[in-house]
């Protein structure tokens, strides 16, 4: 499924959108125009797996919360903290930037303050992060570039790393090799 529009055309840019940006800029193109993969892979199916079995408590204290294009699974409203729990640290950078990018999201519309909590059960390691007015420079940057990338005509060529052999569109970008 394409990018879905908003009403004044513009693209709604999520933080999958802002995780690939900083990742890999062939699977935010291809994820954007409708070529999804991640059902297909164990390592995202383990990744949900440790997010819904990791903190059992969490449904019910905390709420999910759709706002602007973005998913956020646990939101504490009383302390304006979101809480976004992942597998692995590889790609830490873009988990930060997805993080930073809901805060902009919800700053954006009125939440003041808000601050998350990154977490990594498995490592049992936690960043915090707190609101800082440069993210609004950088989520809009972010955007700019997300709009730029998946408006391309073509999808942008495979830049191999080594985080390649884990992601769920290997298959794809090394059909050839």
């Amino acid at each position: 499924m394409p990018s879905i529009l908003s009403i004044d055309n513009r693209m709604t840019i999520t933080g999958t959108h802002i995780a690939y940006l900083h990742t890999c800029h062939r699977k935010l193109w291809l994820f954007a125009n409708g070529i999804q993969m991640e059902h297909t892979s164990e390592i995202v199916a383990e990744g949900k797996l440790i997010a819904e079995t990791t903190y059992l408590d969490r449904a019910r204290k905390y709420t999910e919360l759709a706002i602007d294009g973005i998913k956020i699974d646990f939101y504490d409203a009383k302390n304006k903290v979101v809480h976004e729990v992942k597998k692995s640290d590889k790609v830490e950078h873009a988990h930060k930037a997805q993080v930073i990018y809901y805060l902009y999201v919800l700053v954006r519309n009125g939440i003041k303050d808000p601050s998350a909590i990154l977490e990594y059960p498995k490592l049992r390691q936690r960043e915090m992060i707190a609101w800082d007015e440069a993210f609004v420079h950088q989520a809009r940057e972010w955007e700019a570039k997300v709009e730029q990338i998946v408006a391309a005509e073509c999808c942008p060529p495979l830049i191999q790393k080594n985080i390649c052999k884990s992601c769920s569109y290997f298959e794809l970008c090394y059909i050839e090799d």
